[in-house]
């Protein structure tokens, strides 16, 4: 990778009582890329989040973004970087227009330039009608749609996302996905955590697995699903049939399938062409098959293999 955007090498952060959230972690980010960073409750994506951010100092290593090291220079760090956390940071009170103003002051903008740098944001996020309501009757994904306007006030070279969809219907969810997809497009890069699996791979260019404060994987989508394995044939047939069906797709190494009666699985290195061969064994062979599906490894399967267990329901993480 030449010059990445995001350098993080041997940070280490332990909380009262020896709760060890980040253990040694070295990470790069390619810059006008989407990163993702996936990792169970507690795996320390959070924390890396909020080091990155300036709002917490590590106990050792360092971490730069766009060429400034966040614990020499916050200030020009932060100038450099936006901030969306999981939940939305703004003000119920306040107009839509009123918040990404708010903010742009904050980070010295003069009043003309926040009018029209608000004015900007709104329309791009598609807010402008709603622009001089009270925020309070928003809907949660027009309220996640603020808080990213907010956020990109000051041109950040950097985004950081700490799971900017979480409690959002799937239609807000990829309305969100593709205003990410535009800001990369013009330059942004995004540095992603989320707990949803098909966000990542929908979204993410590179994706880095975190667990007990350590990187454990890193790749692209397609390369950390090569990782599990090839793809497979899953046939159901009737339970009487499946000793029958594994003699004949025995040369194909066929076997049974996991705590179920009535299938049988295979590798499927050539995917289609394995699976038109399996069916032609089987015409053959007079045995009907019930239902069959070629399954290629996902992001679950990944995650499993890696961390021990599925993902669960998106909340907290440290």
């Amino acid at each position: 990778m030449i010059n990445p955007i995001v350098e993080v090498t041997g940070l280490a952060k332990t909380f009262r009582g020896g709760v060890q959230a980040l253990d040694g972690l070295t990470l790069s980010v390619e810059g006008r890329t989407v990163h993702g960073l996936l990792g169970p409750n507690g795996a320390g994506k959070t924390t890396l989040i909020r080091v990155l951010s300036t709002l917490l100092p590590p106990d050792a290593g360092r971490a730069r973004v766009a060429g400034v090291d966040v614990l020499a220079d916050p200030a020009a760090a932060r100038a450099r970087i936006g901030l969306a956390g999981q939940s939305a940071a703004v003000d119920d009170y306040l107009t839509g227009r009123e918040n990404v103003e708010m903010v742009g002051r904050l980070y010295g903008l003069t009043a003309a330039e926040t009018r029209r740098r608000a004015g900007e944001l709104l329309d791009r996020i598609r807010l402008a009608d709603a622009a001089d309501r009270q925020v309070k009757t928003y809907s949660g994904g027009m309220r996640r749609r603020l808080d990213l306007a907010a956020s990109l006030v000051g041109r950040p070279s950097v985004l950081l996302l700490d799971e900017p969809t979480t409690g959002l219907d799937p239609a807000s969810r990829r309305d969100l996905w593709e205003l990410i997809r535009l800001l990369v497009r013009d330059g942004t890069t995004v540095l992603l955590t989320t707990q949803y699996l098909e966000e990542a791979d929908q979204l993410a260019d590179r994706i880095t697995v975190i667990d007990d404060g350590r990187v454990v994987s890193d790749g692209t989508p397609q390369q950390l699903k090569a990782t599990v394995g090839a793809a497979t044939v899953q046939i159901t047939v009737d339970p009487a049939d499946r000793s029958r069906a594994l003699h004949e797709l025995s040369d194909l190494d066929a076997r049974p399938g996991e705590n179920a009666p009535d299938t049988v699985v295979l590798p499927a290195p050539d995917g289609t062409r394995t699976l038109w061969r399996v069916l032609q064994v089987l015409d053959a062979a007079g045995i009907d098959a019930i239902d069959v599906a070629l399954r290629r490894p996902t992001l679950d399967d990944v995650f499993l293999s890696l961390t021990g267990h599925r993902t669960t329901t998106p909340g907290r993480a440290a």
